[in-house]
């Protein structure tokens, strides 16, 4: 068997490759690393490379379905002002809350890219790798 040892990067496909580094750079606060300007860029949250691809557009306007999102981990203090941060920003805020008992842990705040894909801000709390 092969044992997975990380995540080496994971994509999010973006109609607008310019607008969309902008929002994951000043919202998400993702860093820019390289980009060809044309069909990708790589940006880093804290060590784990996002690569954001070029597709046509629509790309996500119906929403996704809940379940299908991506988690950043933030501090407790950004946190606290994720919400007038996203707001501020014109980011779509769909809702706030505090899971506990269950996988991924900690209180959270759910939003939309400018394609309607869903973001996750979470402070993680615990992370339980028990087998059920």
């Amino acid at each position: 068997m092969v044992q997975c040892q990380g995540i080496a990067h994971f994509s999010i496909p973006v109609s607008d490759l310019e607008k969309s580094t902008k929002f994951y750079a000043d919202v998400v606060g993702l860093q820019p690393i390289n980009s060809d300007g044309k069909r990708y860029s790589f940006m880093d949250a804290g060590g784990t490379c996002i690569l954001l691809c070029a597709e046509d557009a629509p790309i996500n306007r119906e929403g996704g379905k809940d379940l299908v999102h991506h988690a950043f981990t933030i501090s407790e203090e950004d946190l606290a002002k994720a919400k007038a941060h996203l707001e501020a920003a014109g980011a779509e805020i769909l809702f706030e809350e505090d899971r506990q008992g269950g996988t991924v842990n900690g209180p959270r705040i759910y939003f939309r890219d400018p394609d309607g894909t869903r973001l996750e801000f979470i402070k993680m709390t615990s992370y339980d790798t028990t087998p059920r």
